[in-house]
């Protein structure tokens, strides 16, 4: 008999979406508007304690980043520094743009960008074109909050806006503000396997009512205010459905438990895995650092402990169980060979070792327990 599955991030229902999605019918509300998209966004806004700010619900993460990148005017023959060792969506809506992507290495303690690369990059770039770039996209990296402070210190420095990648994030807090609520924009992510879901979605925090409004206006095709079909700017299909804004809503009611229960998913894991020689979890730095731990990750050191991240991730799928290596770092992808690249080696180190464990808020501790045993049953 074949091994109950355990999937890496699997979506958990709370039971009060149905009901906003048959309001949604029962009013004949299922398109890019209505009181779920309303209502969602207003929730989040709360959550995110963002006084003065505004969200706007979106179809994607990276549409949200898209538009992240629109409102702050890049264009064809800008420069974006970008965080290396993420997601490909923190960089494709770069080159949507026309721009080219600067790719700036990731410090150990966090594995997202760092800041000393960061001030490196923008200098270099300076010195050899003669343009600073246009904007900053660090990433909330698996949920752990990036060095927001050191981050934003050296945007301001040089008066370079950042575009805030937390699509990994929502619930993460770097002492005690809300990621997602640093930059100039925000991007977040409602896919299938994030903290919340909303089938698909995303959202573009702003930072005041007019930068709302021009991305709702650029969200649904830039249509201008006519009685016929008008257009003066280039506009998007990028606005989230009244059905999937009420799966947001009543996801929202339980994110709070989502993170509650992937923080003890990783605390467990932590205790289980303590004693394994050459392994090491992923962990907050310190107290400034709170990640709602939405995929707990580790790197696995060969020489120590006898195996390899490969012979790690082998091993599990053996028995039924997904797992996944670290990002690989944009710097070494095809497509971006040709970008600049500023760093140490670190992200493409963590890419060699690194292996995200299932983290889901519906696995059990005997899944858990599964998964160690596995990992400790390996040959040292």
């Amino acid at each position: 008999m074949e091994k109950k599955r355990i999937w890496l991030s699997l979506a958990e229902m709370g039971g009060e979406e149905q009901r906003f999605i048959q309001e949604a019918f029962d009013t004949n509300w299922v398109v890019p508007l209505g009181p779920n998209v309303n209502g969602f966004e207003a929730d989040l806004e709360s959550y995110l304690q963002i006084e003065g700010k505004r969200v706007v619900a979106l179809s994607a993460g990276t549409a949200a980043l898209h538009l992240g990148l629109v409102m702050l005017g890049v264009g064809r023959g800008d420069e974006v520094i970008c965080q290396s060792f993420t997601f490909s969506a923190s960089a494709n809506p770069i080159v949507y743009q026309g721009a080219s992507p600067i790719f700036v290495d990731s410090e150990p303690d966090t594995w997202n960008m760092d800041p000393k690369a960061l001030e490196a990059a923008i200098k270099d770039r300076i010195a050899k074109t003669g343009r600073k770039p246009k904007a900053i996209i660090p990433v909330h990296l698996y949920g752990m909050p990036a060095k927001m402070d050191e981050i934003m210190a050296i945007a301001q420095k040089y008066d370079i806006p950042v575009l805030e990648d937390a699509a990994e994030a929502i619930g993460s807090t770097y002492k005690g503000r809300r990621c997602g609520s640093f930059g100039a924009y925000g991007a977040l992510s409602f896919n299938g396997n994030k903290m919340i879901t909303t089938s698909g979605g995303g959202a573009l925090v702003c930072p005041d009512g007019v930068a709302a409004k021009w991305v709702m206006f650029y969200a649904t095709q830039a249509r201008d205010e006519a009685p016929h079909y008008q257009h003066s700017h280039i506009g998007y299909n990028y606005r989230m459905s009244n059905i999937c804004a009420g799966i947001g809503r009543g996801q929202m009611l339980v994110l709070e438990h989502h993170i509650a229960k992937r923080k003890q998913n990783h605390r467990r894991y932590m205790e289980l895995l303590a004693d394994v020689k050459g392994i090491s979890v992923l962990d907050n730095p310190s107290s400034d650092f709170d990640s709602n731990f939405w995929l707990t990750c580790i790197v696995v050191d060969p020489d120590e402990a006898g195996f390899s991240r490969e012979e790690v991730r082998l091993a599990l799928e053996a028995e039924n169980i997904e797992s996944r290596p670290l990002w690989k770092p944009m710097h070494l992808q095809p497509v971006f060979s040709q970008c600049p690249f500023y760093g140490d080696g670190t992200s493409e180190a963590l890419f060699n070792d690194g292996l995200c464990l299932p983290s889901g808020s519906l696995l059990e501790e005997e899944d858990l327990e599964r998964v160690c045993r596995v990992i400790k049953g390996l040959p040292h």
